[in-house]
């Protein structure tokens, strides 16, 4: 697009906590290269960025968004390519999207709240996906605010590889660009020399000659410090910090020059497939794309954002789905800045162009071109840690759910939508309490469907913890042929040694063979409900030995009955016990709340099972009763400021305690009493 060649192409996306001010940088960034023709303000909903109504409404990023365009940068015309995501915890599977489309980031600290647990995260996930990065120190503005101090604590925190191109002026009038030369202002005199010799020893790194250049007392010049700075940042040597004050325009003339000189194009870091294979990228190369986020466009349907990694893409022409096995028309190519689409006719590396009406493409998907099997690394998305019952609100609403679930969950890989086969109730589970709220809020303004939301019910399940006898004959006689069949049989737990849970130890033939497999279904249907709250029954072994039938009345269902029935009785009197989902947590948070965090576990019947450091944050590792869980992450956020995340998995079942147990047992007896 725009004739510019891929050499000349910054790919970066913008991360950070939430409300560090990436939304309004975009803005910024937007409005002085001319894609927008005003300054467009988060406050008053006229972002271009925060467009969509659900963000208006909670004044917050919710969807990652691309933008493109094109400015004139050290003497050259060069197109941005870049995404603003979200800052909030609940869409952090929006910024791991993003970071699957772009080589570099540029991390947003605020000057008033300083490196935050959104910063520390975004970091991460850069640092992981091997990205390029830069910091820009935004809010220079607010009262009470010191960059120095804000510098310090980033180098803190990230090293000392973290070092100022850009420095803001003593009266805030401005900044000065420490690598765009001329005379440094008074006052920071000192400050610049420092960094420009740091910034030309960290160059001269890059290369023996240049070394050996700087050690012999040499000033490397401005092409060789640009060069060698490019290798550094691209490598992950060197961080550039910028200072701007987006409100004001001031510093974004000097945070685009400084993107231009530093970042790395998409032409300069090679991206591999899955097998570590490198993509070309040259224009002439296979296409080769990574679709990383879809979205339903209420006029046009379903858009598919595609990043090109090599080769070119053009409009009406067919694609190969790797991942599906799959070919694709592609009709038209759409370049999306917000809310304005423009169509284009072809795309090259380092593009992101929105692909409509594509048949079975979905997140995560590579396409290439027809004849090539080039396939992209998968998306990998964090696991839901709030889960809520969903329920249609009308018969209305039922007959739409399904379509609607199945939409917002196929636009967001972090939303999980399943069945729970025990419980019988449908579950949705998010990154958090806001993120299922806006999926509700999507399903009602996308679908128009109302559906109401509860507590998850938990999937407790029972066993026997010792031996116990059952038996039942199912005698009936009401004129012509009866029914009958007699069981008896033991119930005892399951040890990992037995190969079998059903053992027929029944002699002289007491019950005939072919009644036998009628006998194990009644028992299956039997562990379907069990003896203490009718949950389902797991880990037992039952030997049937004995019985008796007879040569008319016998039968399968006679046979099933009975073994059911003697079932219910063997277990009764093999102490029963209920068993209880247990999760492994993994909870992170500063330091300072390590006190309460310990004792709130502890109070949810937790077992702290080690302590880790990770990033300069404490990571308390626990195993949680499940029914402990359902609010922790409001809990959480609450007891930290907002600054406490997690993680959790299933891990295994274990006993209910006695007194917790009578409490579940009377209240789903309760219930089932109401019911009747």
């Amino acid at each position: 697009m725009n004739n510019i060649n891929v050499s000349d192409v910054r790919n970066f996306a913008l991360m950070g906590h939430s409300g560090s001010g990436k939304t309004t940088l975009t803005d910024a960034l937007l409005f002085k290269m001319g894609v927008s023709d005003k300054m467009g303000l988060v406050a008053s909903g006229s972002s271009m960025s925060d467009f969509t109504e659900h963000e208006k409404t909670r004044k917050t990023t919710i969807f990652s968004k691309p933008f493109s365009g094109a400015c004139k940068t050290g003497g050259k015309n060069m197109q941005f390519v870049f995404s603003d995501t979200p800052g909030y915890m609940d869409f952090f599977g929006q910024v791991i999207a993003a970071s699957r489309s772009t080589e570099s980031a540029l991390i947003v600290v605020d000057a008033a709240g300083g490196v935050q647990v959104g910063t520390n995260r975004a970091w991460k996930c850069c640092k992981s996906e091997g990205l390029a990065r830069g910091i820009v120190i935004t809010g220079l503005d607010r009262d009470n605010t010191d960059y120095n101090k804000v510098l310090e604590s980033i180098r803190s925190h990230f090293g000392s590889i973290c070092v100022p191109v850009v420095l803001p002026l003593a009266d805030g009038s401005g900044v000065f660009d420490v690598l765009g030369g001329g005379n440094a202002p008074a006052g920071l005199e000192d400050q610049v020399n420092e960094w420009k010799i740091k910034l030309m020893e960290m160059a001269a790194e890059t290369d023996d000659k240049l070394i050996e250049k700087f050690l012999g007392g040499g000033e490397l010049s401005a092409e060789e410090l640009s060069t060698g700075l490019k290798k550094s940042v691209a490598g992950g040597l060197m961080v550039p910090v910028f200072a701007c004050k987006p409100l004001k325009g001031v510093g974004i003339s000097e945070l685009i020059d400084g993107i231009g000189r530093l970042f790395p194009s998409p032409a300069a870091v090679q991206p591999v497939d899955v097998n570590g294979n490198k993509i070309a990228t040259g224009e002439n190369d296979p296409f080769v794309g990574l679709i990383w986020r879809t979205v339903n466009d209420p006029f046009i349907g379903q858009l598919a954002f595609v990043r090109v990694l090599g080769g070119t893409l053009k409009s009406e022409s067919e694609v190969l789905n790797v991942t599906k096995g799959e070919k694709e028309r592609i009709g038209t190519l759409i370049l999306v800045n917000g809310k304005t689409q423009t169509t284009v006719t072809e795309a090259r590396a380092g593009d992101i162009i929105a692909l409509p009406k594509l048949k079975a493409t979905t997140v995560g998907d590579t396409l290439c071109a027809v004849g090539q099997k080039i396939m992209c690394r998968p998306l990998v998305f964090p696991t839901p840690v709030v889960f809520q019952a969903v329920k249609a609100k009308t018969q209305v609403d039922e007959d739409k759910l399904g379509t609607a679930l199945a939409r917002i969950s196929s636009e967001d890989p972090t939303l999980k939508v399943e069945r729970n086969t025990e419980t019988k109730e449908m579950i949705l589970g998010g990154m958090g309490d806001v993120h299922i709220d806006v999926a509700v809020e999507l399903m009602k303004s996308r679908s128009n469907v109302t559906v109401l939301l509860d507590t998850p019910k938990v999937p407790y399940r029972e066993t026997v913890t010792a031996l116990g006898e059952g038996h039942y004959k199912h005698k009936k006689q009401s004129g012509g042929r009866g029914q009958y069949g007699e069981v008896y049989l033991r119930v005892e737990p399951k040890r990992q040694s037995d190969e079998d849970w059903f053992i027929d130890a029944t002699v002289g033939g007491s019950i005939p063979g072919n009644f036998l497999p009628a006998v194990q279904k009644g028992l299956v249907e039997g562990m379907t409900s069990g003896s203490l709250a009718g949950y389902p029954v797991t880990n037992v072994k039952v030997t049937v030995y004995d019985g008796s039938y007879h040569d008319v009345d016998s039968s399968e269902i006679a046979f099933k009955i009975a073994g059911a029935r003697a079932f219910k009785e063997g277990m009764s009197k093999a102490k029963p016990v209920l068993l209880e989902p247990i999760m492994t947590v993994n909870v992170t948070v500063p330091d300072s709340y390590m006190g309460d965090i310990n004792g709130d576990l502890n109070h949810k019947r937790g077992r702290i099972l080690g302590l880790t450091m990770e990033d300069g944050l404490q990571v308390v590792t626990a195993d949680v009763p499940q029914a402990e869980l359902f609010r922790y992450t409001a809990e959480l956020r609450s007891m930290t400021a907002g600054q406490g995340s997690f993680e959790m998995a299933f891990s295994r079942y274990e006993n209910v305690p006695s007194n917790i147990a009578q409490k579940i047992i009377a209240a789903t007896q309760k219930k089932k009493e109401e019911e009747e």
